[in-house]
Parts: C-alpha cells; structure tokens; sequence
C-alpha cells in the first residue's frame, strides 16, 4: 500500500514521477547489479497460485511456508509492478556471493490438519510459486502427485529442498536456475526439515545478454510466425490495388463527366437525369452526425491510442521494456496521461466543424470515457480479487496514484488539445453545401445497409492480425515463463492493421454512398470498430481449445481484461477507418460541382 507523501498535490505528483521512473529498466536494480566477495544477496519471495490460472495468484505465505523472523522487508518496485500483482518479500536466506551453501536449514516446519489440507489443496491445484534473485525470476511447484504403478493410492508430496545455482560473470550474476527434491508425503503432525542449498558457477555470458535464457526463440520466431507477416503484407498489397483500381477508376470516369464543358445540352441532361449514387447525396453527406460530442470523443480517443501504441511499441524495441517486471504497465500509463493533448486535438477540432457548441461536454467524454469504461471493469474485477483475497487486488493507494495522474496530467492535456484543435483546426471546410432539407433514403438490397457493412468491415483487418493474436495471447495467458519482446513483429503487425482498416472502410464507405445512403460516419466508425468483435470471439475459442483454465476468478479476468482490450482495439480501429473515410470522402466531393 501507498502511505501519503507530500502536504501539496504538486509534491504528490513528484513523489509520483519520480516513482516511475525508478521502476523503469534502465534504474530498476539492486544497487547497481555489482557485488563484492561474500556480500548478501536478497532471495525475494513473491507469489504463489495455480500454474493454470495465471491471474489468480496470492501472497507467498498464504500457504504455510517457513516465514522469516522478525521484521520482513517489503519491496515496491513501481507502479507497473504493483497492478501486475507483485508483492517482493525478503525470505532472509543467507545467501552470499560466490559463497556456497551445503545444506542447510531454513526452518523445522511441522503440519496440523489444517496446514497439511492447504498444501494437499495446493498440490492437487498445481501451484507454482515465484523467486526473484538480483531481478532475476525463479518458478518451482509446491509440490507433486505420485500414483503407484496400478494408477491407484495417489500420495501428495511436498518438496524439501531447494537447490540454487547461481551464475556470475565478474562481480554480476548472470544466471539464476532452482531445482527441488527431498519430496516427502504430506501428513498431518509429520515434522519437516526444511532446507536449501546454493551453488556459484563461473560463466562467460555477458551481463548484457543474461535475459535472453527467457526468450523463446523457437517459439516466436516460428516459420509460421514469418509467414503470416508475408501474408499479412499481400492482403495490403491486394487491398491498396484494389482502392486503387476499382474506386479510383471509376471515380474518375465520374469526375470526367462533370468537367465536360463542350456537352451539348441533351447530353448533360441525359447525365443529369443519369445521375446516381454518391454524387446524389452531396446536399447532405457532410450533414452533422447524431451524437456528434460520443464520436468527437471516440474519433479522439482512437487517435490517441493508435500513437500511444505506436510509440510503446518504439520504446518497447529501443529499450527492451520487457526485462523489468511491470515496466510496460508503467509505460502504457504515463504514456497515455502525456498523449491525451491528441485526443483533444482531434476531438475538439472534430466537433467544432461540425458546428458543435458544448465543447466543455465533449471535453469531458473525451478525457474520462475509455479511462472510466477501464475504471469499471477494474472496479469489478478488483472486488472479485478482494473476495479472493488475491495479490491481483489493486490497492487503494495505487488507484489514487492513477487517478491523479489522470486529474493532474492527462484531463488538463485534453482540455489544451481542445482548446488548441478548436482553434487551429475547427473552422467548417466542407466542400458542399448541406442542405436545409434531409434527403430521404432509398430502400436498398441488405447487403448495401449500414449494419451488414459495418460487420463484414472488420473481418479482413482481424485476419490480418488473428496469428499475432495467438502469440500474444499465449505470452500473456499460457505461458508463465515466456515472454514476449518480437516487437518488431508487433510493429509491422500494427502498421498493417491501420492500412488494412482504412482501406477497407473507404470501400464500404463508398458501398454505402452509392446506395444513396449518407450516413457513413458512424457506419465507417463501427465498420472498422467490428475488429474488435471478432477479436472478442477468438479469445473465447482460445478460452475453450488453447488454456486449461478453471474457475470463477481466472474466468472473470480472463474475459474482463480481454474485454479492455477489445474496447481499446475497436475504438482504435474505428477512428483510423473513420478518418480514412472522412479523408476519402471530402477527396471525392471536392472534385464534383457542389449546388
């Protein structure tokens, strides 16, 4: 927990930074990672839960381990690392650099019926337990189920002895590796020895490269991962060629028809009376959209995202984020509170074109709406994690730290991009006039209406990006000691997306206006926004085929954090499609004589 700091806001809000910045890889440490001879070297215990369920995890002691005597530090390493569900306790094992341990004891640890049913629960559940060495993670299980060779009289043993091996460069530690023995059935009023034993083994890896035993290479680097970049690539060419040679081509020969000055007056009344699809709508397609301040502030929101993400993903590859435990949390966030001046610009300079007057509304919903959608889902998730009695409980101090970033930093840069947007890139510009009087809608074939358009936009970018998805699923569900760090696949990855989305929503924006309908604002928005739709179904598929989890808790945060996901996916993905559209649209109307 967090304890007050500071008498002023503005003393709160320094402690806060200079919280963040400590947490991040390039100062997060112990000291310097340097060591002298026989100096201590802190063996933290962080969390236990079971091995199937990655967010359900608790406090190391919650199962009855040997507990260190006396005062047990505690270590906070950021604000990432609290909201990731980490809590760092010494273990107070003397472990000393280059200096090994035979076996020792840690403690004399005996069982009554109630600790023994703990572990036999915990056995049975296959809980793995986290240790971090210099920064460094170790996993292990509590214990194991033996069954003799008939399948029959299952044992619950639980493990007695901890073997580290430690590997050092110099005065670094390199490497840090764990294995366990001395497996003994678990009996209630059964007295056991505790013990551990510590190993020093010279390497010549550099300190440089002492993370790189996590990364999967086999795994991300896969064939099948290069492939689907490739085909992901094709899909852009095709979808580029096709803007380009089915739209343009026939735009132009509509453009060319309206730039004849030598027709003779049959003729252009024969075109006039020819006249058909978007070209009829040119009165109203520029007409204000219904909800003009949620879109303003979906459309901001989503510019807002698309460069937040972009520039994660930068930092990501420049400075390797995925070394320090919750180092990309802590990103994401003070990235976001410093790129919400975008989402003000693009909001307020949105809304003002289209004659939008209460701008302090749609300052507001732009600033608080995807922050509080996330509030939300964290508000229920979080009292299920206190239920639980989980470490995935935020902490009512870490809530308040986030909440002042978003008050202190992230609403006064929104109401400054509005404010700048409103005035740099608010006056109208349209190249038609809207007319007094709204054209009716002609009924058209299903196909053509606004719904079954705004479905079948978001199946081509999902399967531009349904592979990437499993990797990163994968990385974040399945697998506990992998980590993600291909971030230039992300990369790629991402630029793909936006180009797929934008291009096909200028085609179904172009669908819809040649079926005389102008309402393509919102139609363009969802078009591309249904991304995320499919994305939501996928993660149910690889809820059921791909994880073994069970339960309410991981059940609950499995499906609540995928659904943040979802709303930042598709509020992303809808304001690239509707800014390519608008861009697409003020193109074509610009060209055409405008009653």
């Amino acid at each position: 927990m967090l304890t007050t700091v500071g008498s002023t806001p503005f003393s709160l809000l320094a402690v806060i930074f200079f919280s963040l910045l400590i947490s991040s890889p390039s100062f997060a440490s112990e000291s310097d990672h340097k060591y002298e001879a026989d100096e201590p070297v802190t063996l933290w215990v962080n969390k236990v839960g079971p091995y199937n369920n990655p967010q359900e995890t608790y406090n190391y002691f919650s199962l009855p381990f040997c507990r260190p005597e006396g005062h047990v530090a505690h270590r906070w390493g950021g604000l990432g690392e609290v909201l990731g569900g980490n809590e760092l306790i010494d273990s107070q094992l003397d472990i000393k650099f280059r200096k090994n341990v035979e076996k020792t004891s840690m403690c004399e640890l005996e069982l009554d019926a109630s600790k023994a049913r703990q572990f036999k629960d915990a056995i049975e559940n296959f809980y793995w337990f986290e240790l971090f060495i210099d920064d460094l993670p170790l996993w292990g299980f509590v214990g194991e189920l033996r069954s003799d060779k008939n399948g029959e009289n299952t044992k619950h043993l639980l493990y007695t002895n901890k073997n580290f091996v430690i590997k050092y460069n110099g005065n670094q530690i390199i490497h840090v590796n764990m294995t366990q023995d001395g497996a003994k059935p678990v009996e209630d009023g059964t007295v056991y020895d505790m013990t551990y034993t510590v190993t020093w083994i010279p390497t010549t890896v550099s300190f440089a490269k002492r993370f790189e035993i996590y990364l999967d290479y086999p795994f991300f680097e896969h064939q099948i991962h290069w492939f689907s970049i490739f085909n992901s690539f094709m899909m852009v060419i095709f979808l580029t060629g096709l803007v380009s040679m089915i739209l343009m081509r026939t735009l132009r020969n509509d453009y060319a028809k309206y730039a004849r000055e030598d027709d003779d007056l049959e003729s252009l009344e024969r075109d006039v009376s020819e006249e058909s699809g978007w070209k009829l709508v040119h009165g109203d397609v520029f007409r204000p959209p219904r909800s003009l301040s949620l879109l303003s502030a979906v459309v901001g929101t989503g510019a807002q995202l698309a460069t937040l993400i972009f520039l994660v993903i930068i930092l990501a590859i420049v400075g390797t984020l995925y070394i320090g435990r919750g180092a990309i949390v802590t990103t994401f966030i003070v990235c976001y509170a410093f790129t919400s001046f975008i989402s003000g610009y693009v909001s307020g300079g949105m809304y003002s074109r289209h004659g939008g007057k209460n701008w302090i509304k749609s300052t507001i919903l732009t600033a608080s709406l995807f922050p509080f959608l996330c509030f939300g889902i964290g508000f229920m998730l979080n009292t299920i994690a206190i239920f639980y009695g989980s470490l995935a409980a935020i902490p009512f101090g870490t809530m308040v730290v986030v909440f002042i970033i978003w008050a202190f930093i992230s609403f006064p840069l929104a109401l400054l991009g509005t404010v700048v947007g409103r005035n740099w890139n608010g006056a109208p510009n349209n190249p038609c006039r809207v007319k007094t009087i709204p054209r009716p809608i002609p009924e058209k074939k299903w196909y053509l209406t606004p719904t079954v358009i705004s479905l079948m936009g978001g199946l081509l970018p999902f399967g531009s990006i349904f592979i990437e998805m499993y990797f990163v699923f994968t990385s974040f569900w399945n697998y506990k000691v992998i980590v993600y760090y291909v971030y230039g696949f992300m990369l790629l990855v991402f630029l793909i997306l936006i180009i797929v989305t934008v291009c096909v929503t200028i085609v179904g924006t172009y669908f819809l206006l040649n079926a005389e309908n102008y309402h393509w604002q919102w139609t363009s928005f969802f078009s591309a926004a249904s991304t995320a739709i499919y994305v939501y179904l996928y993660s149910i598929y690889y809820y059921h085929v791909k994880t073994k989890m069970s339960g309410f808790f991981q059940t609950s945060f499995y499906f609540g954090y995928t659904m943040m996901f979802c709303l930042g996916l598709g509020i992303l993905c809808g304001a690239v499609g509707h800014l390519g559209s608008n861009l697409f649209v003020r193109r074509i109307y610009k060209n055409i004589k405008c009653d």
